[in-house]
């Protein structure tokens, strides 16, 4: 079993190591490696499209890991009081949101998305003046941070709600009983106890839409993330730049998920 662990390992991890390594070629080629250097990573960190494709990416994931916090806190905090059936059928709804595809929640945001624009762009167009051009809804980066706000909410619901089955129910009965409002009860007592794990979940969604690829392929319009760069520089053949490239971001992804892990930790030992 530990030979057959060892293997599994080296099937999953060896590729990224070899990307990493290749990062450091001194060559053109990303299959050969002549020599030691970081000029790649200076080239990447200098190309004007990779700087552009890293904003749109860290826009759309700052920006939809503070809604889906915030969206998900309140979600788990109102499925928290819910029995019943009614509940069930909201945590299956859930636990769906995350086991499905991502390439289906793609397809399905791609439709609702084009459906609702094509029955809203003719009010607005016959409610504007004519005078001015009347603004039309399209992709873009409003439709990325919906369709990232949507998946990475079902994680912070889930993870919120771990800690707040695990709070014990008289801190909030004698805060009622110390003639506290619910809002203070939330405010002075709940949300702090809750910080760590939103926090958590801010982390894990920033790191999710950050490195997503196939959803935002289906609903970014015009607008280009950096994973649908690296795919687009691909297509093209593959260079020591994307290797530096997938390193960086590899190593980013890592560090957001280590930290997220070591907040639940040091919660769950609290």
């Amino acid at each position: 079993m530990r030979v057959y662990a060892i293997c599994v390992y080296l099937f999953l991890y060896m590729p990224i190591a070899i990307i990493a390594l290749f990062s450091f070629n001194a060559g053109r080629h990303a299959s050969q490696l002549q020599g030691f250097s970081v000029q790649w990573y200076g080239r990447a960190l200098k190309n004007p499209f990779v700087m552009d494709a890293l904003q749109t990416s860290l826009m759309v994931a700052l920006v939809s890991a503070l809604l889906a916090s915030v969206l998900g806190t309140l979600t788990a905090i109102g499925l928290q009081g819910m029995r019943g059936p009614v509940r069930v059928i909201f945590d299956g709804i859930i636990y769906i949101a995350i086991m499905i595809p991502g390439i289906v929640i793609g397809i399905a945001t791609l439709i609702a998305l084009v459906t609702v624009f094509d029955q809203i762009n003719p009010w607005l167009a016959a409610l504007w003046p004519e005078a001015s051009e009347a603004p039309s809804l399209s992709m873009g980066m409003g439709s990325l941070i919906a369709a990232h706000t949507m998946f990475t909410m079902a994680l912070v619901v889930v993870i919120v709600r771990a800690r707040l089955s695990s709070l014990e129910r008289d801190l909030a009965e004698a805060s009622a009983d110390l003639y506290a409002t619910p809002f203070g009860t939330f405010w002075q007592i709940t949300l702090p106890l809750i910080a760590p794990a939103i926090l958590a979940g801010f982390l894990l969604s920033f790191t999710f839409s950050f490195d997503d690829f196939i959803i935002a392929f289906f609903v970014a319009g015009s607008e280009t993330t950096l994973p649908i760069y690296i795919f687009s520089s691909i297509r093209r053949g593959v260079t020591p730049e994307i290797n530096a490239i997938g390193t960086m971001v590899m190593l980013a992804s890592l560090i957001l998920l280590i930290i997220a892990q070591l907040i639940l930790r040091r919660e769950h030992k609290a």
